[in-house]
Order: structure tokens, then C-alpha cells, then sequence
């Protein structure tokens, strides 16, 4: 049996001790295929945000293993986990993250450049990614001069930019008035088809239920599938 993208086996994870200890995820199970397009709904606080950090190498688990794109993430230590995310990892977070400093075509090629492209190589990457994005007209853009969307279409060519295996996104329709939303969840979907990588997308947001091809939800520290075609 071939070997899922991402794999959870009986996963916990807690915040803080003694009386204050707060369980975040309680026994979780999850697999994740190459290509899938997952949607993870729950309320703020269920630990939609710890489930991410957990597949992205960002946090470890209290208990369980965690593999993602061959690696067993459990027992990797920092070194390992850091070439993890550089090569195989692209994130996009609800406020964008884009350097200010830099201008559009010079935040995609941040991205590309930490997996450790070389300059001219991160040069077209990032030209043809905003020009696919549809901002190749505004490569020469400073984040404080495009809409929250079109920040956000900048900050997904910077995920993709290096060719991750997945796409990890927080929440990345948070700060979208509902039309703008759309446009970059049907982009996103869009680009899942096109590039192939896994994207898992997580939302307190219902109305997301109706854009995944595969949505659970996370409450009480566990998950529940919602539906999957």
C-alpha cells in the first residue's frame, strides 16, 4: 500500500501544566493524499491552528507520530525539520506575512530563495508564479500599495513558489470581505489542479464547506468527516 502525503496516528497535543493544562488534540487520526484538497472547519481556539503547525514542522506532539512528504516528523530534530519545511513546505497565514520592504515580485522570490535556488532561477519562478496569480502587471508593487487580496494572491505565489509537495493554509480568507474570498479560494483550487501539491486549508468559516472536495471538522480534539468526493 503506497504511503499517504501526510499521516497522524493517535496524536495529542496540550498548552500549559497542572490546573491550567489545556488538551488541544486528543487522540487525532488523519491521512492526507497527494493532491487532496482539504478543508478543516472548527470554532476559534479547537486547535485548528496546532493541527497545521503539527504537519508543518512548527510544533511536535505531546504523544503519536506525525509523517509528512517521507519524513517522520516525530522524531526529526531541528535541522531535519527546517530542510523539511524549505523543501517541501509552502504556508500562507490570514494577515500575509509579506515583508513591507520588499515589493511583490521580491517577496515570491524570498520564498523560492530559502530552498535554496539561485538568484536568476527565483527570478523567473517568481515572474511566471505572479503573472499565474494574475499580478504580473504588479510585480513592482509594495504590500502597502495592493488590496488584502491581491496581498494574498502574492503571499500564495511565495508558498508555491519553490514547488512544496504541501500548502498549509491559516485561516487565509480571514481578513477577506466574502467576493474577495472567493476569488482566492477559487484560485487556490485552481492552483491545487495545476501544481498537484496538497492543500489543506483551515477556516472557521462554514461557508468553506461548500469549496472543499474533502472537509472535516475539528471540535473536542477530534475530527469528524464531513464529506469527500
Amino acid at each position: 500500500m503506497t504511503e499517504s502525503l501526510v499521516s497522524l496516528e493517535s496524536v495529542s497535543k496540550s498548552y500549559g501544566g497542572g490546573a491550567g493544562q489545556q488538551l488541544v488534540l486528543d487522540d487525532l487520526s488523519l491521512q492526507m493524499e497527494a493532491g487532496e484538497f482539504v478543508v478543516v472547519l472548527g470554532p476559534s481556539g479547537c486547535g485548528k491552528t496546532t493541527l497545521l503547525n503539527l504537519i508543518g514542522g512548527l510544533d511536535t506532539a505531546d504523544s503519536g507520530r506525525v509523517r509528512a512528504c517521507g519524513v517522520d516528523l516525530t522524531g526529526a530534530g531541528r535541522a531535519e525539520l527546517t530542510a523539511y519545511r524549505a523543501r517541501s513546505v509552502g504556508f500562507v497565514f490570514q494577515f500575509y506575512n509579506l515583508l513591507p520592504t520588499l515589493t511583490a515580485q521580491e517577496n515570491v522570490e524570498a520564498g523560492v530563495r530559502v530552498a535554496g535556488v539561485d538568484r536568476e532561477s527565483a527570478r523567473r519562478s517568481a515572474s511566471s508564479l505572479l503573472a499565474r496569480v494574475g499580478l504580473g502587471s504588479m510585480s513592482g508593487r509594495f504590500p502597502s500599495q495592493l488590496s488584502g487580496g491581491e496581498q494574498q494572491r502574492v503571499a500564495i505565489a511565495r508558498a508555491l513558489a519553490k514547488e512544496p509537495q504541501l500548502l498549509l493554509a491559516d485561516e487565509p480568507t480571514g481578513n477577506l470581505d466574502e467576493e474577495t474570498a472567493g476569488g482566492v479560494l477559487e484560485l487556490m483550487q485552481e492552483l491545487n489542479q495545476a501544481t498537484g501539491a496538497t492543500f489543506v486549508v483551515v477556516s472557521h468559516n462554514p461557508v468553506l464547506a461548500q469549496e472543499g472536495k474533502r472537509v472535516v471538522r475539528l471540535s473536542h480534539g477530534g475530527l469528524a468527516e464531513l464529506q469527500r468526493s
